[in-house]
């Protein structure tokens, strides 16, 4: 069985991906830890892949996530990577972050402002039912302070180039805080926003299925067609 191994976005949880059906294959969440202080993200996600260990792993990361499932990848040896609503290098952020990035503005913000849930939190990540704006605001509730103040720094200072072979980064066509036109996707979810793991969570696992057939062509027969997703470049 192949071992699948999740790493959540920014300030969320597994509660992100409780919608997708990863059914027939073995899952593990990989829970975030407390970064040490100053601490690099090469450090970091050293210290976050010690439970990787299944051979032929497959890692998928959503959002911030697929940042540390590339960076945990040079770490050690994974049979692919999936992003969810991602990036994959520097380029990949549009410029208005790294603009933030650079002028330190995201500092003249207090951390938990941005944990708190609101219109505007509402509206970037796509939440729009009671239901996913109420699992939201639990999940921004939840979330830790000093990781997410530690997290944008990383984030807006980023500076990978290097993209691996093996991966494959599924994004949606609607997404506000990662517009798709900055991000040279594989798989493209129409009407995929940010929580496009929770509204569009059939369609994303229909991708998901699609992109392990890919690296395991001969283990899992396919189940999802090209009616379902718009397949680039796979």
């Amino acid at each position: 069985m192949i071992t699948v191994y999740l790493f959540s976005g920014l300030g969320a949880d597994y509660r992100a991906f409780r919608y997708l059906d990863l059914s027939g294959f073995h899952v593990v969440h990989i829970p975030w830890i407390t970064p040490l202080a100053h601490e690099h993200i090469e450090s970091y996600a050293k210290r976050l892949s010690a439970p990787i260990t299944a051979p032929n792993a497959i890692l998928i990361g959503l959002s911030f996530g697929g940042i540390l499932a590339i960076e945990v990848a040079k770490q050690v040896a994974v049979h692919g990577i999936i992003l969810l609503a991602s990036i994959k290098n520097y380029s990949e952020l549009p410029f208005y972050y790294r603009w933030i990035g650079k002028l330190r503005l995201h500092h003249l913000v207090p951390t938990s402002w941005l944990a708190k849930p609101h219109f505007w939190s509402a509206w970037i990540f796509g939440a729009k039912t009671k239901a996913e704006k109420k699992l939201m605001a639990t999940i921004l509730k939840d979330t830790d302070i000093p990781f997410l103040t530690w997290a944008l720094d990383v984030i807006l200072s980023w500076k990978n180039t290097e993209i691996p072979n093996r991966l494959i980064h599924i994004h949606g066509t609607k997404d506000r805080l990662l517009p798709l036109r900055f991000v040279n996707a594989d798989i493209i979810i129409d009407g995929g926003e940010h929580l496009m793991t929770i509204n569009k969570a059939k369609e994303v696992s229909k991708a998901i299925r699609h992109a392990i057939v890919h690296f395991f062509p001969t283990v899992y027969p396919p189940k999802c067609s090209e009616s379902d997703v718009i397949k680039r470049s796979i």
